[in-house]
């Protein structure tokens, strides 16, 4: 696999604004558009539905999906659904979802790496025909009577959304793609290497498996302003992130305690300016040319798989555009 890109957005925009990108995307060579399924905002199927109808050719995922708050059954109805409606065009992301997020309703993850195996072996048991009573590994509680009542002629590959050193293996192990989520994004050989370690302990080639170099952007002409949008976006989702790649850039969850507190007290601004230079280094911000010099050494580590994440830039149509003339083309001709 050479050459794919792909775009990441969040769930937070209208219908129309995220249908815009995506349309947008496709006109500008993007490989695929991927959408979060963050509990409390748009529903990611109704927002895939919606891109499916108005688009011909880009790949179309969810990024990501858990079986806390959706039950497999239903993730592989919508994962078949969304292939049919798509023309064999829908990727579906699973994940064990964020436990904090998840607290938010009274959800309870318990054993996210067993619960997210047990996930992609029955969604993928299903898409495929099959019924996950006569996978191993599978969970315990499926009958014979579990299984799509209509067929598929290409089945929804899934995706792992992974940071785990434990997840990434398992990915590797289980899943058509990974999406390993990059803080900062000079972390991608660690998480390649992990993903490659568990295909070849499962008996896969590990070349089979499409790693995405998945990290989060924002461009803009205006340095500071570009930096700004990906600060609001680090003050939102730092007490999330995981201590392990937080770990690998010398940050720790602590290190978000006030800009919490700011964001509890209703007040993003104030969170925004707490974030420092050392966790603006967890994603990429600057201008086209920043964005080319650190996309490419994850090139030339051998990501063959770019993918673009929020907030992509303070105005995300123009940064979109900027990606798509001004970096996927230099890119090219540097892979």
């Amino acid at each position: 696999m050479t050459g794919r890109t792909s775009l990441r957005l969040n769930n937070d925009l209208t219908v129309t604004q995220y249908v815009d990108l995506v349309v947008a995307a496709e006109a500008l060579g993007f490989d695929q558009v991927w959408v979060s399924d963050d509990l409390f905002l748009r529903s990611a199927p109704v927002l895939v539905a919606a891109a499916a109808t108005s688009t011909s050719r880009i790949g179309l995922g969810i990024g990501i999906m858990n079986p806390y708050s959706v039950h497999p059954a239903e993730l592989a109805m919508a994962a078949a659904t969304l292939q049919e409606l798509s023309g064999g065009r829908f990727l579906l992301g699973l994940a064990a979802g964020a436990e904090e997020f998840l607290g938010w309703a009274g959800i309870p993850r318990p054993l996210p790496l067993t619960g997210t195996r047990e996930a992609v072996r029955a969604v993928r048991s299903l898409v495929r025909g099959g019924r996950p009573a006569d996978v191993a590994g599978a969970g315990a509680d499926w009958t014979a009577e579990a299984y799509l009542r209509f067929a598929l002629d290409v089945p929804a590959p899934v995706y792992v959304g992974a940071m785990s050193p434990k997840m990434l293996a398992m990915a590797g192990a289980e899943a058509e793609g990974v999406l390993p989520l990059l803080y900062p994004p000079e972390h991608f050989p660690v998480a390649r290497d992990l993903v490659a370690d568990g295909a070849r302990d499962a008996g896969r080639d590990p070349a089979e498996v499409d790693v995405a170099a998945a990290f989060w952007v924002s461009v803009d002409d205006d340095g500071a302003r570009a930096e700004r949008a990906l600060a609001e976006k680090i003050a939102y989702y730092g007490a999330s992130f995981s201590p392990y790649l937080l770990s690998r850039a010398g940050l720790s969850v602590a290190d978000f305690a006030d800009i919490q507190a700011a964001l509890s007290a209703g007040d993003p601004e104030r969170a925004t300016d707490l974030v420092t230079p050392a966790m603006l280094q967890l994603g990429i911000a600057g201008d086209a040319d920043e964005v080319v010099r650190r996309c490419r050494w994850l090139q030339e580590q051998g990501a063959s798989h770019l993918s673009f994440g929020p907030p992509l830039g303070p105005d995300p149509v123009a940064a979109v555009t900027v990606l798509g003339e001004q970096v996927l083309p230099r890119l090219a001709a540097a892979h």
